[in-house]
């Protein structure tokens, strides 16, 4: 009978945890074509054709960025690829970016779902983008390498916040995903013509003039985001009075 009773209170505790709406977190968007992307996302979502949704361009998105990777690939024998690569990440901010929006309005969200499938398809398109543009001869292997790490580091601390703090924050400093497609996108087009720029009287590769600055504006907004989220959670849980007490002394 005790076995029973003990049975039907751990189904009953799964079921109501299972059964606890899940609370999504704040979205922060401020960067500079937040509100005209905003618009126009959902003036596309309302045209899409009803037999697409939200995974079809999810799926699009990735696809679309191992396409930019094989490009940059490609570059390094036919420079032209480089257009290609401005397509592929024109097709991945439409995928990327439109599959949330589709999802809010057909009033469809899964935000679980959709959180974790979008962000681990980020993390691989993110691998895909830059080993391409490792092989391509434009960048040093080791500054793309960097630039991952430094964007994986950052998406880490996004993502812890978005759980810990309820901010799931989008933008930095007026920049969003958008911006850096489109600085990425133009950095091509310079690619095509003059790939070698001169600083302090040294030649470098222009991309890796980009990877360093990119990498290291990175490292520094992970750093200032986990003071202020770290100083945050530390003031809303402030550290129990009992643990206070220098050791071996106890309150009376």
């Amino acid at each position: 009978m005790q076995n029973t009773i003990s049975q039907h209170s751990f189904v009953g505790l799964v079921t109501e945890l299972t059964s606890m709406k899940f609370k999504d977190a704040r979205r922060v968007h401020t960067s500079f074509s937040a509100g005209v992307e905003r618009r126009t996302l959902v003036w596309l979502a309302d045209r899409m054709p009803a037999w697409l949704n939200s995974d079809h361009l999810t799926a699009l998105g990735l696809i679309s960025m191992a396409g930019a990777g094989l490009a940059y690939w490609a570059a390094r024998w036919n420079k032209w690829a480089l257009v290609a690569a401005v397509a592929c990440l024109a097709l991945n901010w439409l995928g990327d970016s439109l599959d949330g929006t589709l999802a809010r309005v057909r009033q469809c969200q899964r935000p679980r779902y959709g959180f974790y499938v979008d962000h681990i398809c980020d993390v691989f398109a993110a691998l895909f983008l830059l080993g391409g543009m490792a092989a391509s001869r434009y960048m040093s292997p080791l500054i793309a390498a960097g630039l991952l790490i430094s964007y994986y580091i950052l998406s880490a601390e996004v993502f812890l916040a978005t759980y810990t703090i309820g901010r799931f924050q989008l933008s930095f400093f007026k920049f969003g995903p958008t911006e850096l497609r489109i600085v990425l996108a133009v950095g091509n087009v310079f690619l095509l013509f003059k790939p070698i720029s001169h600083l302090f009287g040294h030649a470098f590769r222009l991309f890796d003039i980009g990877g360093v600055v990119g990498a290291l504006g990175m490292v520094g907004i992970t750093i200032s985001t986990a003071i202020r989220n770290g100083s945050q959670l530390y003031r809303e849980e402030p550290l129990p009075e009992r643990m206070r007490c220098e050791p071996g002394k106890v309150k009376s």
